[in-house]
């Protein structure tokens, strides 16, 4: 991602949970914002390889444009892990809730609406929202020109991860590294390199209490190895989509590995489920269509404390 471009495939991920809201049989998570914050006119740039292979059913449509940016991003290999991680994560997080959890960082919060339609259990929740300051500042842009009032308890913290840690930039806020916090990750470490995600994982720690929770995707690092070819060629598609708009994945985790490879920094990996598992427990009957893949995986860990040396 350009340094003054905001995330195209932020864009994609909101406008995904909207139409899986709208257009799937049974929703399995009820997010409706990202048709008002994310107009099929911001989704041109994804949509190039949509447009030179359409045809013109949509020609009589009061929304062409529209018509086609769900079409595309309803078929893309991402929109299942898209709809069943954000409806593991809302899970999740309902739990820290009840356990008296009152702060949640998302961490590349991208177009998330949580915030903007907090359950009735949630309504004292702290919410910072950490993110480029370019793909930031457009959603406030959009929050703005859509009419909408930010309530009290959320917080926009606008940093690039790339070069000031978490702490640091949840330091400029009320955050409480004392209080137990729930944070999020998702969609974002596939775009970093291994030595970047392990920094940013030893930052979490940094700034958790004992007793805090993360819940994070990533693509099994197999599909970046010559004997994962097979499964990459399955990949290829959505590869070149997110490569085409600057956002290329760079690296992933080995499942096997993953509990070893953060026991270090201090933390415990509770579950982790890729997207197979994660259709069982939310669509088994397949009502919604959903097509999973092996590939995309969603971990959840808890903070036991300092990173060890």
């Amino acid at each position: 991602m350009e340094d003054q471009v905001a995330s195209t495939t932020s864009l994609a991920t909101s406008r995904m949970r909207a139409i899986h809201t709208r257009r799937d049989p049974q929703p399995i998570l009820h997010d409706p914002w990202g048709d008002r914050l994310v107009p099929a006119s911001l989704l041109v740039a994804f949509l190039n390889p949509a447009v030179a292979h359409s045809s013109s059913d949509g020609e009589n449509s009061e929304d062409p444009l529209a018509d086609l940016a769900d079409d595309f991003l309803r078929a893309s290999p991402a929109y299942t892990n898209v709809i069943t991680r954000s409806r593991y994560t809302e899970d999740a997080l309902s739990e820290a809730l009840a356990r008296g959890v009152r702060q949640y960082v998302l961490i590349g919060a991208g177009f998330d609406s949580y915030a903007l339609r907090r359950p009735a259990q949630a309504r004292d929740l702290q919410v910072f929202e950490v993110d480029h300051p370019a793909t930031q500042a457009l959603k406030r842009r959009r929050i703005a020109e859509c009419g909408i009032t930010i309530e009290t308890g959320v917080h926009f913290v606008a940093a690039d991860l790339a070069k000031e840690g978490l702490d640091a930039a949840l330091s400029k806020t009320t955050f409480s590294k004392s209080a137990p916090t729930f944070f999020s990750w998702l969609g974002v470490t596939m775009y970093l390199t291994r030595a970047a995600n392990m920094a940013a994982l030893k930052s979490i720690v940094a700034c958790s209490a004992p007793g805090s929770e993360l819940v994070f995707s990533y693509i099994d690092q197999k599909l970046f190895e010559p004997q994962g070819a097979a499964e990459a060629a399955l990949f290829e598609e959505l590869e070149q989509t997110v490569k085409s708009v600057g956002e290329p994945f760079i690296s992933g985790f080995h499942p096997a590995d993953l509990a070893n490879d953060i026991r270090y920094l201090g933390l415990e990996l509770v579950e982790d489920l890729n997207d197979f598992q994660l259709v069982e427990r939310y669509d088994p009957a397949g009502v919604n269509g959903l097509k999973p893949t092996d590939r995309s995986h969603i971990a959840r860990v808890l903070v036991r404390g300092a990173a060890q040396k």
